[in-house]
């Protein structure tokens, strides 16, 4: 454990190290496709958007660099070598899971990318797709602790040794893994920041997230011996850790970045709750 928290003093280096020349990008069509398929349809809706508005275009350009970063996060945690890494090292895999979940969902809703998306489809189609945001089954999905629920049932249930291993050993479930990962986060962010959720509630729902993953993360690095045998097969990782001492700093990963992220988020939407309080109660003068 120690040894551990010397290394977490050194995450940025550490994925160079774990590469050491020998992993490569991840160019299997059932990952690259969809992020091609994925920016080649924002980018001709933003096309068509961007001839039809005028005043709107500087929102419009915000959105757009909002939906890059997103993608570039996404296909950088699939498609770098930081993928390949994550098969070698817990820390690379938590590492990759992190950036997915809560940098490139939360940048990806935070573009609105729906109006985009919709428009790279002809009239017909779009006609089908507008009210998608009125279907009873979305807006059940979407509510609020219904997201989190769901978000914290796959990140719980993908934890669990025997199904972890699954997703080690087997490419479809691997695919299931980080397919789950991502619908989950995209659908928990769009719940806090475009559903029907107050400040306050997301709040309340960022709060308990921040502590199931802190939870989680915490019993992992706090563990004295690795929870999964595909990876304790695999012996010292290519950085020199043990499976337990890499599980550790896996779990470190988890308990403080990814538990911190979603508490600043918390404490940003409670204190938005409560300006809005304020300025509700406040007397002109």
């Amino acid at each position: 454990m120690k040894r551990a928290l010397a290394l977490s003093l050194l995450l940025l280096p550490a994925p160079a190290l774990a590469h050491g020349g020998e992993n490569h990008w991840t160019l299997a069509p059932a990952v690259t496709l969809p992020l091609v398929l994925a920016a080649l349809l924002y980018a001709l809706g933003l096309a068509r958007l961007w001839r039809r508005a005028d005043r709107g275009r500087p929102a419009l350009l915000r959105r757009a660099l909002c939906y890059a970063a997103g993608w570039l996060a996404l296909a950088g945690a699939l498609v770098s070598p930081l993928h390949e890494a994550g098969e070698k090292s817990f820390t690379m895999h938590m590492i990759e899971h992190e950036i997915l979940m809560l940098l490139a969902a939360l940048l990806l809703v935070a573009a609105r990318p729906g109006a985009a998306l919709l428009w790279a489809f002809p009239q017909p189609v779009r006609a089908v797709l507008a009210p998608a945001g009125h279907w009873r089954l979305w807006r059940a999905l979407a509510d609020p602790f219904v997201a989190t629920a769901i978000q914290a049932v796959a990140i719980i249930a993908w934890h669990m040794p025997w199904l972890f291993d699954l997703a080690l050993t087997g490419e479809g479930w691997h695919a299931a893994q980080h397919l789950s990962f991502i619908a989950s986060a995209l659908l928990f962010w769009w719940a806090m920041l475009q559903g029907r959720a107050g400040p306050f509630v997301a709040a309340l729902c960022l709060f308990a997230t921040s502590m199931i993953g802190g939870g989680l993360g915490a019993l992992m690095a706090l563990a004295s011996s690795p929870w999964y045998s595909a990876y304790a097969a695999l012996g010292m990782t290519p950085a020199g850790l043990t499976p337990a001492e890499d599980q550790q700093l896996a779990g470190l990963i988890m308990w403080v970045p990814g538990g911190a992220w979603h508490l600043a988020a918390a404490l940003w939407f409670l204190m938005r709750g409560l300006n809005r309080m304020e300025a509700g109660h406040a007397l002109p003068r």
